[in-house]
């Protein structure tokens, strides 16, 4: 029992270190979370604006405004280290 307990533990730590490694080796630019969040969307990157971003682990989340006044969240996984710069097509919903 108290060996599967520090396992346990040293799996949670390790997988803590991964997401912080991942978020401090981001390098997605506010240009490619643009280009990215516009194919997504079916707009062109001119017709979108980045409002705010921030990084969690392999996730970046990013709101975009539209040049038709619409407002999304993104979420961008990849982009780092740990996923050799591989990105996922993002997700976008809009907002309410």
């Amino acid at each position: 029992m108290h060996k599967s307990i520090i396992t346990i533990a040293l799996l949670v730590l390790t997988l803590s270190g991964c997401a912080v490694v991942a978020e401090k080796t981001n390098f997605l630019s506010d240009t490619d979370l643009k280009s990215q969040a516009a194919g997504a969307l079916g707009y062109t990157t001119a017709d979108i604006t980045l409002v705010s971003r921030r990084t969690e682990g392999t996730n970046t989340y990013a709101v975009v405004k539209t040049m038709d006044n619409k407002n999304f969240n993104c979420i961008v996984n990849g982009g780092n280290l740990l996923t050799m710069g591989m990105v996922n097509p993002p997700t976008c919903n809009q907002k309410k």
